[in-house]
């Protein structure tokens, strides 16, 4: 594999960034008149507009140049048609197929998987049905009124994204609550008000295995038989499993025709739309589900299909690497004006930075470049009252993604105005800054002034959408997923496994049993000896 940065794609950008990287955005706005329409894109419902990038049209032509050279039209198709292409794994990479449509075939080692995909959605409408309607009934003859999602990684984030991003559409008759951290205090406060006869647990853990996940299950059952002083026979009637270990999870005493499976192509960080969604379909219902699985394929079908230069995720992958590797930008902050997408920078957290957050090529070579950002954000206009300040006058450069809905799901009074206004400032705001001399015009104190200047030049994509629906949920979460691809292929990673999350699970186990009091020998750093004696001796 040709190295990156010796490339000549790579070298022909490199000798360009040279040109413009000092260019202000004042200026390129100002040379270009119609520079806020020219560096647009609309498809799938989302309007971008990227044209507050330190980018020009020689800029785009050779980022695309740059994606042509990697291959990355070839990598896409190689992904939607069921290559391994985790290749550290031996897997394919096909989370894609669990929002295709029924009547879709999509291959993978002489089967089509699509019918499996729908055999299990059916099952969990199914299932969504029972409870929802108060046919399932709890051991003591009460139905369901409280749901309790335990799991960690992609088996919480994503449905506690998915909670919080569509509870304007959801079924307020149910509690949910989601936990996931093995500190007793996470499971607890999640429980502490619950009646234990009228509560459901999903336990999320595809090998049944998952230290977090099983501890918190396990406290869970113990929990219920404590709540309902009975025997095991009512686990059955409280929880179900979204696993594939068949006999864990029937051990566990949950009925394995209660048990949502998924499959060994489907990623953690890529989950929130297979049975790990049972959470989601209970809250939004089967139909709210199908909408938003429709969203993620109508952007699965616009990434796959749309030339480079017009695709959505394709340019916002782009312009991420562009920062990270050419301007030398640490971080991204992703900043929703929209309540209820709070957890959405959290939810990006994972998928991009365990995605992309490696060291080496797929060709085992040590990397010479950058390559993920460090993903972060808050809804606006919280964070104009908190971290504004440093992307507007610190010295990192943090490229922003605004998310911005044209409509109000809560419209009161001119709330939404308000809300709207503040996006476009601040999009404004970032990119042109206010000169000395704009600051002096304004009466202002000599000593003052230079506190009050702000550099601009910061850049800033802004993406415009009607409303937040079901189906938008899923394109705005397809659209970040295949942006951390078009990354991932360009840096030639593989953006699919996860060792990096596998040493300090193991060291864990390792310590558990020596936490208690004990005179044993300790093998670990001097450090780590030592914490833990002192732990030892303030149990």
């Amino acid at each position: 594999m040709t190295s990156l940065t010796q490339s000549d794609a790579w070298q022909n950008l490199l000798s360009h960034f040279a040109t413009i990287k000092d260019q202000h955005l004042r200026d390129l706005f100002a040379s270009d008149p119609a520079r806020g329409k020219t560096f647009t894109l609309q498809a799938a419902g989302m309007f971008l507009d990227y044209s507050k990038n330190r980018i020009n049209a020689e800029t785009m032509k050779l980022l695309i140049a740059l994606a042509e050279d990697a291959g990355l039209k070839s990598r896409i198709e190689a992904m939607f048609t069921g290559e391994k292409i985790n290749t550290t794994e031996d897997r394919a990479v096909l989370h894609t197929a669990l929002r295709a449509p029924r009547d879709a075939t999509i291959m993978f080692e002489g089967k089509n998987v699509v019918p499996d995909v729908h055999e299990v959605l059916d099952r969990m409408a199914d299932f969504t049905v029972r409870i929802t309607s108060g046919d399932w009934k709890g051991h003591t003859g009460k139905p369901i009124r409280n749901i309790v999602n335990i799991g960690i990684g992609g088996s919480d984030l994503g449905p506690v994204m998915a909670y919080e991003a569509l509870r304007y559409y959801s079924n307020r008759d149910l509690t949910f609550r989601f936990v996931s951290n093995v500190d007793a205090t996470d499971f607890s406060e999640a429980t502490i008000d619950l009646d234990p006869a009228e509560t459901l647990f999903i336990v999320a853990s595809k090998t049944f295995t998952t230290q977090e996940t099983m501890t918190n299950a396990e406290s869970a059952k113990q929990w219920l038989l404590e709540g309902l002083k009975t025997d095991e026979s009512a686990v059955a009637k409280h929880f179900v499993a979204l696993s594939t270990n068949a006999e864990s999870v029937q051990a566990f005493g949950i009925d394995t025709d209660n048990m949502f499976g998924f499959w060994d192509w489907v990623g953690g960080r890529y989950s929130m739309d297979s049975a790990i969604g049972l959470s989601t379909m209970l809250a939004i219902g089967p139909s709210g589900f199908g909408e938003l699985l429709d969203g993620f394929n109508e952007m699965d079908n616009h990434y796959r299909t749309a030339p480079l230069d017009q695709n959505l995720p394709v340019i916002m992958g782009l312009l991420n690497l562009y920062y990270t590797d050419f301007f030398g930008s640490q971080t991204t902050a992703v900043l929703p004006y929209d309540q209820y997408l709070s957890r959405f920078p959290a939810y990006l957290q994972q998928l991009t930075m365990e995605s992309n957050g490696k060291h080496v090529t797929l060709d085992g070579d040590q990397v010479d470049y950058d390559t993920s950002p460090i993903f972060w954000g808050e809804p606006g206009t919280n964070g104009q009252h908190s971290f504004y300040q440093l992307i507007h006058q610190g010295t990192h450069l943090i490229p922003c993604d605004f998310i911005a809905f044209t409509k109000s799901l809560n419209s009161i009074g001119d709330h939404h105005d308000k809300l709207m206004a503040n996006v476009f400032a601040q999009g404004e705001a970032l990119a042109m800054g206010k000169t000395a001399d704009e600051v002096r015009a304004e009466g202002t104190d000599e000593s003052l002034v230079p506190h009050r200047v702000f550099e601009g030049n910061r850049p800033s994509n802004t993406i415009l959408i009607e409303k937040l629906t079901p189906s938008v949920l899923g394109k705005l979460v397809a659209l970040y997923e295949h942006s951390v691809f078009t990354q991932g292929v360009i840096w030639q990673i593989n953006p699919f496994d996860q060792w990096g999350v596998e040493l300090g699970k193991q060291l864990a186990k390792a310590i558990i049993p020596e936490l208690s009091p004990n005179d044993a020998d300790l093998s670990h750093d001097s450090s780590t000896n030592e914490l833990i004696r002192r732990y030892r001796s303030m149990k």
